[in-house]
């Protein structure tokens, strides 16, 4: 039956190319295929004309807000008026039956108080794309101080440890608002049951959180290119930063004897590298230099890119350092039947089967991944014997139908 929904992300794929406002705005497509009359409401830093809270992007139904926080510690907009006069405008003139709420980041948390007040009726889901909630250091849930120890488990002290210019009592209110603002959400979508059980630990109760992956589109197949080489071609695709492993990654391949490193050929397709402080771009640079006759930097992609980008992969990696929740690139690789091999914690570790859809090798370690890069050379046949135990992944149909049983 078709019905008003909004969908509501913290960035429009035009401008923001995570995985998060991609999964948003494929949902908010999926929900027009579905019948829905929908609208997708987009976060951007994009300067507005004449200083107006809204604009729309391609047609009426995509709107950009513009806003932003203004205290990043609680993800609070509370002294913006756009949150609290223009938003709650908008919420009247659209009056939608169902809020999908794909974040809160750079938005301001206080939004889902702001919704049910306006619209106590309407039904208010919000997936939980990462764990900023839980941990103050950008969500990553790794000690500070530049040794990237993954963090267990969050409380007031350990964060004051991380965070000492924050008292413990500090934490213990920033959660007491959060907590406060989630309290009206009506369900929670995780997409992984790794990203479910650690909000279920702090604090957000098992009734109400349900696991979803994101939906994948239909795979259209894409005629294979041509390859001119005899190399095992590995393929990263995501964002380039110092939390996704890239230097991991280099790093294992120069491990590896120089004549068995030549047998890769390692491409690499990401965006934002350029903003990341300069002695990360220092690091990856230099060993670049050392890799150039086996590693490929691309620079970022577009969706429409992704089945031809796929088609010449024998593997796809995701060496991260951080728990991860649900990268879509698994997914996407899942969906073109690519084995991946993935850092073994998390969502990666959730989501690829080590042995049967892919490998795993210790999160952060060079040693393993060049290990389990050694593996792949010695047993050529590995890579397609992985590939027919792959299953497609849910499809944006499947997660759309799945997310509707759950709030009927």
């Amino acid at each position: 039956m078709s019905k008003k929904v909004l969908i509501i992300a913290h960035g429009h794929p035009e401008f923001n190319k995570g995985g998060g406002e991609q999964a948003a705005y494929q949902f908010y497509q999926e929900c027009l295929n579905q019948g829905d009359d929908a609208y997708f409401l987009a976060r951007t830093s994009v300067t507005p004309h004449g200083g107006a809270a809204f604009s729309t992007i391609k047609n009426e139904r995509e709107i950009l807000f513009h806003t932003t926080h203004d205290d990043f510690f609680l993800f609070s907009n509370i002294k913006t008026r756009h949150l609290w006069g223009d938003f709650a405008d908008l919420l009247d003139q659209l009056a939608p039956e169902i809020i999908y709420c794909h974040h809160y980041f750079l938005l301001g948390v206080e939004m889902m108080k702001i919704i049910k007040q306006k619209l106590p009726n309407t039904k208010l889901v919000l997936t939980l794309h990462e764990y900023y909630a839980i941990c103050n250091n950008a969500g990553l849930m790794i000690k500070t101080g530049g040794q990237n120890k993954l963090c267990f488990e969050s409380g007031t002290r350990e964060c004051n440890s991380c965070f000492p210019d924050k008292s413990p009592g500090d934490f213990f209110l920033r959660k007491k608002y959060i907590m406060s603002c989630f309290e009206v959400v009506d369900k929670f979508i995780a997409p992984s049951a790794f990203l479910r059980q650690r909000y279920i630990d702090w604090g957000i109760s098992p009734e109400t959180i349900h696991v979803v992956e994101n939906g994948q589109l239909e795979n259209i197949a894409s005629e294979a290119m041509l390859l001119n080489n005899n190399k095992v071609n590995i393929v990263y695709i995501g964002q380039i930063n110092s939390f996704k492993g890239i230097d991991v990654l280099l790093d294992a391949l120069l491990l590896i004897p120089k004549e068995s490193r030549q047998q890769f050929c390692i491409d690499i397709h990401g965006a934002n590298f350029d903003s990341q402080p300069s002695s990360f771009q220092e690091k990856v640079y230099a060993q670049l230099k050392k890799l150039k006759d086996v590693v490929r930097m691309h620079g970022s992609y577009e969706p429409i890119e992704l089945a031809s980008i796929l088609s010449v992969a024998n593997w796809v990696v995701v060496p991260s350092i951080w728990w991860e929740n649900s990268p879509m690139v698994i997914q996407e690789a899942l969906n073109h039947q690519k084995p991946v091999i993935v850092s073994d914690i998390g969502g990666m570790a959730e989501k690829v089967e080590h042995n049967k859809t892919g490998l795993h090798f210790r999160a952060g370690s060079p040693v393993s991944l060049a290990d389990t890069l050694q593996k792949v050379l010695n047993e050529p046949e590995l890579a397609d014997t992985l590939a027919k135990n792959i299953t497609a992944p849910l499809s944006l149909s499947e997660s759309y139908i799945k997310i509707n049983k759950i709030i009927s």
